[in-house]
């Protein structure tokens, strides 16, 4: 059984930054890639970042230097850290993990990101 727990998140200002975590447990040698989603109210889910398993990372356009995801392997954990933060970010934020055939199989609880002007 894999787990995985995020997190992080809450309220900050424009400008402010934020860090997520997700921590996997259980059978971590099932999950492949990590995702971030968000979701904002109305909005249709969004992918944010990815971390490979490679190492190399993906970001949409409009995090790009803002937003940093990384991982620490010893710790299980990966981290999506978010700076310069807009009210545009605000969302609830979910990490996945794809399991071997790149199906996003396991989800994080979701945690709130709010960014207020």
């Amino acid at each position: 059984q894999v787990q995985l727990v995020q997190s992080g998140g809450g309220f900050v200002q424009v400008g402010g930054s934020l860090k997520l975590s997700c921590a996997a447990s259980g059978d971590t040698s099932k999950i492949d890639n990590i995702h971030w989603y968000r979701q904002a109210p109305g909005l249709q889910r969004e992918l944010v970042a990815v971390m490979y398993s490679t190492g190399s990372t993906y970001y949409i356009d409009s995090v790009k230097g803002r937003f940093t995801i990384s991982r620490d392997n010893a710790k299980n954990t990966v981290y999506l850290q978010m700076n310069s933060l807009k009210p545009e970010d605000t969302a609830v934020y979910h990490c996945a993990g794809e399991d071997g055939v790149g199906y996003l199989r396991y989800w994080g609880q979701g945690t709130q990101v709010t960014v207020s002007s």
